[in-house]
């Protein structure tokens, strides 16, 4: 495989990215959305997540004045309503009105969720880290709250792969297929790093 060398470093190198709806609110109790396709998982103890969000952005300054934030987890179905909140200001509207989404209370932070998302975590803002154009807001998930339809009669939670939202190139997809189970090496005798 030859590769070159492009101009500049570019974020669409980088990719596929996850598309995440940030439910936040504002002092007023005005509930607000924005569409994210840069988030992360940060740490597993404590549980954290990370989303990219500009400082001018509506919801950036919704966020940083409550202290939390709900992530919510849209699935394909939902791309028209993820499109909506990603392109529209919630300055001028009420996005969840405006995306036909239902508001869900949270039971532990301000901030409402989507009851339509089929994963919903709550979380309580821990750190701003400003990187430039985007500041990293961590939050860490303090409560999460999944569609039964994902979780065996153990509780255990199992994501359907096809139920996954993701932004590649600039185009919404889904997931694809299974090519292996994650730690599958290990069981080759190779150890860990």
């Amino acid at each position: 495989m030859a590769k070159i060398r492009t101009k500049a470093p570019s974020c669409s190198h980088f990719y596929p990215w996850p598309m995440v709806m940030v439910s936040c609110i504002s002092a007023e109790g005005k509930p607000n959305i924005i569409t994210l396709g840069a988030s992360s998982v940060c740490s597993s103890a404590p549980p954290t997540v990370g989303i990219a969000v500009k400082p001018e952005r509506y919801s950036y300054g919704l966020i940083v004045a409550s202290g939390d934030f709900g992530v919510n987890i849209p699935g394909p179905e939902l791309v028209e309503a993820t499109d909506f909140c990603g392109t529209h200001s919630g300055r001028e509207m009420d996005k969840f009105a405006g995306a036909g989404l239902t508001v869900q209370a949270s039971a532990l932070i301000a901030s409402p969720l989507i009851a339509e998302c089929p994963v919903s975590i709550e979380c309580r803002l821990v750190r701003t880290v400003d990187l430039g154009s985007h500041h990293w807001l961590i939050g860490e998930m303090v409560a999460s709250h999944v569609d039964e339809a994902l979780l065996d009669e153990n509780g255990t939670f199992h994501p359907l792969a096809d139920q996954a939202l993701f932004c590649f190139g600039g185009d919404y997809r889904r997931v694809g297929d299974r090519i292996a189970k994650w730690f599958h090496t290990r069981s080759k005798g190779n150890p860990a790093d």
